[in-house]
């Protein structure tokens, strides 16, 4: 009887002892009491929804509805003057038909001060700022840097002539060159208006510059009395000269006395 409680004794030891070790492996397995980590807070961004160019949009070219669309924008990056849905939900259909000014990267947000409604004008008219005027001159590869100047490229307008008072005091043949226009923009090489598909040079015959009213006729006088060149101006000093506009063609008008002619350039 004694050996029977013994033996029942030491099962229960046992199953004591199977008890235990599978409650700590259970809490092993579990990882203990510790709770996982909640979860970190998302930031929400404020957004908003703003016209953009859906692919390249060309200087000159007409907008169409399917070249415009909206895009998620963070609205802290969203300047003033881009162009909400929830200000303007018709802006798609109100500028359609608007010709650009200047470029547009897909992607990039529509601004109105890039556009204007051409109202059946040609779009060299509606690309022209106020108060400029466009004016040709002929080019070769020789004058117009070898057909490397393109489109909204700026450059410098040099005359290159006989000076005649020179070549009575000497006698022999004199050409003087002296540069009457400075950072004047490009706007057509022929009918070409932008770099399209890749090309990298433009060969023309004419060439269409942005220049003042002034600016305009001292160009007209300088065809007349000599040859026009275009040196072509790098990017980085497109913004160095600060002078106005109108000041700086006057100058260059009152400079065509030293041409030996009437100064039919002199400003109004």
């Amino acid at each position: 009887m004694w050996k029977v409680k013994r033996m029942k004794a030491a099962r229960l030891v046992v199953l004591g002892v199977a008890v235990v070790a599978g409650g700590l492996a259970a809490l092993l397995a579990s990882g203990g009491d510790e709770t996982p980590p909640p979860p970190k807070p998302t930031t929400q961004i404020d957004t908003v929804e703003i016209l953009t160019a859906k692919g390249d949009i060309g200087i000159g070219s007409a907008v169409t509805a399917a070249d415009l669309g909206w895009s998620i924008w963070p609205t802290s990056s969203a300047g003033p003057n881009f162009i909400r849905k929830s200000d303007r939900p018709d802006a798609i259909d109100q500028l359609a038909g608007a010709i650009a000014r200047m470029t547009f990267s897909a992607g990039e947000p529509i601004r109105e001060s890039k556009l204007i409604k051409a109202s059946g004008s040609g779009y060299m008219a509606a690309i022209l700022p106020s108060g400029m005027r466009a004016v040709s001159t002929e080019i070769s590869p020789e004058t117009g840097a070898g057909g490397f100047i393109l489109p909204n490229d700026h450059v410098d307008v040099i005359l290159s002539r006989r000076d005649k008072q020179a070549e009575k005091a000497t006698g022999a043949e004199v050409v003087v060159s002296e540069t009457i226009l400075t950072n004047i923009r490009v706007l057509a090489i022929d009918q070409t208006v932008e770099d399209k598909n890749g090309q990298k040079v433009v060969v023309g015959k004419t060439t269409t510059l942005e220049v003042t009213p002034s600016q305009v006729e001292t160009l007209a006088l300088a065809r007349q009395i000599g040859t026009v060149s275009l040196a072509l101006r790098s990017i980085a000093d497109e913004k160095k000269d600060s002078t106005d506009d109108d000041d700086r063609g006057s100058r260059q008008g009152i400079n065509m006395v030293r041409f030996g002619v009437t100064t039919t350039a002199t400003p109004k």
